[in-house]
């Protein structure tokens, strides 16, 4: 019988090591701060991150549908506007980093980001595997909502998804270990502070918008520790919010529901785990036309970050289509920025003229190749779009027909 004292012995240290560091986060957590009130701040910063591949292609256009909706606020020194470098990945290899230091220490001087998609390294890959910049960027600025809404007015479709941001299986997910050349063990990591805090949020963005339903998403029925965790959490602070129904489902069928014509149409607004959120996200993208469609928001109480839920699309770049990305998923996390700085019917107007442009009028089709439109010519169209004087008349025209 083999003797494996030494592999358990390393293996129990390694473990220390991660129990400690939770158990310090969690006292963190217990002692945060209050929301960011951002109409106290002149000027309210925008960090714009261009990230990689098409990253900088797509938030250049983003950043201009912003500054063209706050021109007002920028001249009047109301919200800044300032470009954020060198989270490449050719800069983050050369540091062996997820975030160059000097990266993050300009990060930190804004108060929102709105960030292009950034690679993140894999097997055979020529770069060194580096943690992914997005998971290390959550965890420095404690971004611990993660906010994707879908909406398809078409197909009655209008989801909010509230997805863990900074636990579950993805928080440790580059510290698990190789216990021998058989055994590989991950870990996966559920607090109470961390579970309460999303929790609270979806049912309090339900309470603020009038909606009757709040769905929590798990495996609890098998990953009984953790899931279970979080969904008798869920049901706790369920019973602080009466006029809102609360259920349960697991994620396997949660993934066949939302395709279910007959029951997805009652589903409005999920609370779930890490992966299972990043799982359940990117199907729900693909409704409103893929997650080259869909913006995404990370939100802490101090930070907030704005970002596409696509990759960096090297490919794209290799072949010479850059320029043929489609915003709209950087422009629809653009309108989620406007939403949470104060600035709700800059967002309300950018958001129906996207309806419009994207999935209603579409007199201009992105194909990601030179059969279809640019980013740019994209972006023309909605800025024209976004200033017409009937938009909201026109946009509930649409609304009508569908």
């Amino acid at each position: 019988m083999n003797n494996y004292n030494d592999v358990i012995e390393k293996a129990k240290a390694h473990f220390e090591n991660l129990l400690k560091e939770q158990l310090e986060r969690v006292e963190r957590m217990k002692k945060e701060e209050d929301w960011i009130d951002y109409k106290a701040l002149k000027p309210i910063i925008i960090g714009v991150v261009g990230g990689d591949g098409i990253g900088p292609y797509i938030a250049e256009e983003a950043r201009r549908v912003l500054e063209s909706l706050l021109k007002k606020e920028k001249e009047e020194g109301k919200v800044d506007f300032r470009n954020i470098e060198g989270l490449t990945i050719e800069n983050r290899a050369k540091h062996m980093k997820a975030i160059p230091d000097d990266v993050l220490e300009e990060i930190k001087k804004c108060h929102v980001i709105l960030k292009g998609p950034t690679t993140t390294p894999r097997k055979g890959d020529p770069w060194p595997n580096i943690e992914s910049a997005n998971v290390a960027m959550r965890r420095e600025l404690d971004l611990f909502a993660n906010v994707r809404p879908v909406r398809v007015p078409k197909e009655g479709i209008d989801w909010v998804f509230f997805r863990e941001n900074t636990e579950g299986a993805y928080i440790l997910g580059s510290k698990g270990i190789n216990v021998t050349e058989d055994l590989a063990i991950d870990f996966k990591v559920i607090t109470t502070q961390g579970a309460e805090r999303i929790i609270r949020l979806a049912f309090e963005y339900a309470r603020k918008n009038k909606i009757n339903r709040v769905t929590i998403v798990t495996k609890a029925n098998v990953v009984k520790t953790t899931d279970g965790k979080f969904l008798e959490i869920g049901y706790k602070i369920a019973q602080e919010y009466p006029e809102i129904e609360c259920d349960d489902w697991y994620i396997d069928i949660m993934t066949a529901k939302l395709i279910d014509p007959k029951r997805r149409t009652q589903f409005r607004v999920f609370v779930l785990p890490n992966l299972y959120g990043d799982i359940l996200t990117d199907e729900a993208a693909e409704f409103q036309g893929g997650v080259g469609t869909a913006g995404s928001a990370n939100i802490g109480k101090r930070y907030a970050m704005f970002e596409a839920i696509h990759g960096s699309a090297p490919r794209m770049v290799k072949e010479g289509r850059a320029q043929y990305a489609d915003p709209s998923s950087m422009i629809r996390a653009g309108a989620m920025l406007l939403n949470h700085i104060g600035f709700e019917d800059k967002g309300k107007k950018l958001e129906m003229a996207l309806d419009i442009c994207g999935q209603f009028e579409r007199k201009l089709i992105i194909t990601g190749r030179p059969n279809g439109a640019t980013g740019k010519e994209f972006t023309d169209y909605l800025l024209e779009t976004v200033e017409l004087p009937d938009l909201e008349e026109k946009w509930k025209k649409y609304q009508k027909q569908v």
